[in-house]
């Protein structure tokens, strides 16, 4: 758990009134206790309300909340709208992500936004063209490019015919209802994109640095000297 996140949750404990000692939120934020001294200590350094002291446990006086997310109706809607649609073609780590993402922003919202939220009427649903197989994949793949990670896939193309490809994969691109992967071929010795439904095997390689030439940046050039558009 990333530590903004551990400091979230252990306002989100404390919120509900009780005497929590440091055992306690260890417990069940899966940490030691003395992370969690450090947790509260920072977390009362920056303003939070927290009363108590270590050995005793910790309380939260009651109507303090998170510093509000000035949100504004339009950008509710996206936020939720895009949510959504992760939820629906996103990959299974980026879907439970998600969720909790919309949970989290749902925890701090005021009524009004609150209301505003379980309002938006833009849905995606779950269409055969992203079974959980390719959704695994995805996860696998978005894993690869921010390490990065250098991978070998098997590869089908449109009409069939297999190869093998060594890649440095870069980002995903999302078409609709097709995800592609652009990435530096070793084998072509150029960009390419890579439709994820059509990797029938990958295999992590181990960690790569980017050579200039053949990162995002490079191929972005590459696009505009091109004129071509997404």
């Amino acid at each position: 758990m990333r530590r903004a996140d551990r400091l979230f949750q252990i306002v989100q404990y404390l919120r509900g009134g009780r005497l929590l000692t440091a055992r306690d939120l260890a417990e069940q934020l899966e940490v030691s206790e003395r992370t969690i001294y450090r947790d509260v200590a920072d977390l009362i350094g920056s303003g939070v309300p927290i009363e108590g002291e270590a050995g005793v446990g910790y309380i939260m006086r009651a109507g303090y909340d998170l510093p509000p997310l000035m949100f504004t109706e339009d950008e509710i809607a996206a936020l939720v709208a895009g949510a959504r649609m992760i939820k629906a073609w996103g990959g299974l780590d980026m879907a439970r992500a998600a969720e909790n993402a919309l949970s989290k922003i749902d925890a701090v919202l005021p009524d009004a936004a609150r209301d505003r939220a379980t309002r938006v009427q833009v849905h995606a649903m779950n269409m055969p063209e992203m079974p959980d197989e390719l959704r695994a994949l995805l996860d696998r793949v978005e894993t690869a490019v921010n390490g990065p990670q250098r991978l070998s896939i098997d590869y089908a193309d449109a009409e069939g015919k297999p190869t093998r490809r060594n890649i440095r994969p870069l980002g995903l691109w999302f078409w609709g209802k097709v995800w592609t992967l652009i990435a530096w071929c070793e084998l072509r010795a150029d960009f390419r994109m890579f439709r994820l439904d059509r990797i029938q095997d990958l295999h992590e390689l181990g960690p790569i640095k980017h050579e200039r030439g053949q990162d995002l940046t490079a191929f972005y050039e590459y696009l505009e000297r091109e004129n071509w558009h997404a």
